[in-house]
């Protein structure tokens, strides 16, 4: 059944996922070919985070890990943030199901989330007070016109949607994005979860990426906010090709606010376990094992912070509703599904650029991106599935998108494509 391709829980290898604070050397050759602006912020950036370095770990894959004092993490550089006092966990627990589905008791049963702690303790392990941070290759966050522009996502808006037809609807083209996803609004929404299946699609150009995530989204469409979590394939974020865990924000559409992870002030981070950015292991391939990696972002109601969780049980840290206007309450819409980023969308020749595992979607044989378990939560604090889901998408001939809820307990969402093809061309 095509369920069963997107049913296996997915551990992150070491439990590493880049919050992505901007670490990394460089010698004197490469600084003299830096204008003397940026060889003084990065230098500066250097000082600050090696002196909050507690200690530093060596992956199997070739991560550096540097544990970092949780009060001094990036978060607290943001001015609304100055005097914040950390949380350290939520004030409930937020997996409150409606009802024990058969889709929920299989997930519950699955175990892959202690192999996943059992690899972060084969490369040791942070000290209590410190947070894993993935050091950056030197030559990543220096390839930006801006450091203070490293880590944001391109500026775009989300204009007023039309109608292709009963089922599908399509904005304009968002500048230089491309999306597929299922989205919900029209109600209050204070959480969004999914089990997004992991691929690795090939990316053309190192300035271009692709994700797939969970978001909440609430303001005008030129001026939006959001918060997000999934994978992704990012170079010039991550500086490689591989599949990686991230976080993102934005209180401005992603023009002057925002980022991945931790490469600017705004997130913090409270686990131990989970540095943002590390490769995820393993990797769903075609006639191969799915994986799969489940994401919540969810509001506490007595604080106010939007809190993203890996798996059932790991809180990775929260976004404080200080970065916000619009979030500083619920979210106006929630969406699952994939993202492409390039500068060649929309007209040809289009980028090659893959979105999902590079499919269209497949319902039955499940090749393709996946997502399942898709919840919500709205001012009760039940998860549920939305009321109400449209499919929505920028280029159906380009990347596409299939909802599928008749004839199964729980419905599932398949997107995706190969961006440039004989019908994108």
């Amino acid at each position: 059944m095509a369920g069963s391709f997107c049913s296996r829980g997915l551990p992150l290898e070491g439990m590493v996922i880049l919050l992505g604070i901007i670490i990394f050397g460089f010698g004197i050759g490469e600084c003299n070919l830096m204008p003397g602006k940026k060889i003084w912020e990065v230098r500066e950036k250097i000082k600050h985070l090696k002196s909050n370095t507690v200690s530093r770990l060596q992956r199997g894959d070739g991560d550096i890990i540097d544990c970092i004092d949780i009060y001094k993490q990036p978060a607290f550089d943001h001015p609304a943030l100055r005097n914040h006092t950390i949380q350290m966990a939520p004030s409930y627990d937020p997996n409150i199901e409606e009802t024990a589905t058969k889709a929920n008791r299989l997930q519950n049963q699955d175990s892959s989330m202690s192999l996943a702690s059992r690899l972060w303790q084969k490369s040791g392990s942070c000290p209590k007070g410190t947070i894993p941070v993935r050091r950056l290759p030197q030559e990543v966050p220096l390839k930006t016109n801006s450091l203070e522009d490293y880590g944001r996502k391109k500026p775009s808006s989300s204009p007023p949607l039309t109608r292709i037809n009963k089922d599908i609807r399509s904005n304009l083209q968002q500048s230089n994005r491309s999306v597929a996803i299922l989205l919900t609004e029209g109600y209050s929404y204070s959480g969004v979860k999914g089990d997004i299946k992991v691929w690795n699609p090939h990316v053309e150009s190192d300035d271009e990426y692709s994700t797939s995530q969970v978001s909440l989204k609430s303001g005008p469409y030129y001026d939006f906010e959001s918060v997000e979590a999934g994978w992704a394939v990012n170079p010039s974020v991550y500086g490689d090709r591989k599949t990686r865990l991230f976080v993102y924000w934005t209180a401005d559409a992603s023009k002057k606010t925002g980022c991945f992870d931790l490469t600017c002030p705004g997130f913090v981070q409270t686990s131990s376990e989970i540095a943002l950015g590390a490769a995820i292991y393993p990797l769903s391939v075609p006639s191969g094992l799915p994986y799969q990696i489940t994401l919540f972002i969810f509001k506490d109601p007595n604080t106010g912070n939007w809190w993203a969780q890996y798996g059932e049980k790991i809180n990775l840290g929260y976004w404080p509703p200080d970065l916000f206007a619009w979030l500083r309450g619920n979210a106006e819409a929630a969406e699952w599904g994939g993202e492409v980023y390039s500068s060649k969308l929309g007209h040809p020749p289009h980028t090659k650029t893959a979105m999902g595992n590079g499919q269209f979607p497949d319902y039955v044989s499940g090749n393709s991106g996946c997502i399942k378990r898709m919840r919500i939560r709205e001012n009760s604090l039940v998860l549920k599935f939305p009321e109400w889901v449209s499919t929505f998408l920028d280029e159906y001939r380009c990347y596409d998108a299939e909802y599928i809820a008749d004839y199964i307990e729980d419905p599932e969402f398949y997107y995706g494509g190969p961006g440039q093809n004989p019908l994108c061309p």
